[in-house]
């Protein structure tokens, strides 16, 4: 019996200082300009998760990188309240601009300022083919 509490304890102090975070990366350039919550509520282990970030005043040109974690003192809150009040730490770059990098190997389509039905549905077409039969992503520009 001892033997199972023992390893039960190791479990319990492992589990607890492990950090939660995810990453999600939008592709666009960063800007300087970083949103930081560290302490945004959740409820219930996270069912109910924190209120949106108001981010579209802030970052006119959209966002760059989103950060969440549960760090080791986020995680300790947790437990202590028996994971009633679940905080989390939300990090948001925002983006220098609004278009991202044209991955090196990809192919451009042009297309003239306010185009016609009928060329955007060519441009598109001719997209699809290019992109089918070369295996890489192809990008339609103004």
């Amino acid at each position: 019996m001892g033997r199972i509490l023992k390893y039960s304890a190791i479990g319990l102090v492992v589990a607890l200082t492990a950090c939660y975070h995810a990453t999600i990366d939008t592709g666009l350039p960063p800007s300087a300009e970083v949103i930081d919550k560290p302490w945004a509520s959740g409820w219930i282990f996270g069912l109910v998760p924190p209120k949106p970030l108001e981010t579209m005043s802030n970052c006119p040109n959209g966002v760059a990188q989103v950060d969440t974690q549960l760090s080791f003192v986020n995680q300790l809150v947790s437990f202590l309240t028996l994971g009633i009040y679940t905080p989390m730490a939300i990090k948001v770059t925002c983006a220098a601009s609004g278009r991202g990098a044209i991955p090196p190997g990809a192919s451009q389509i042009y297309l003239e300022a306010n185009p016609a039905p009928q060329e955007m549905q060519d441009a598109l077409t001719r997209a699809a083919v290019l992109a089918f039969t070369s295996g890489k992503p192809v990008f339609i520009r103004p």
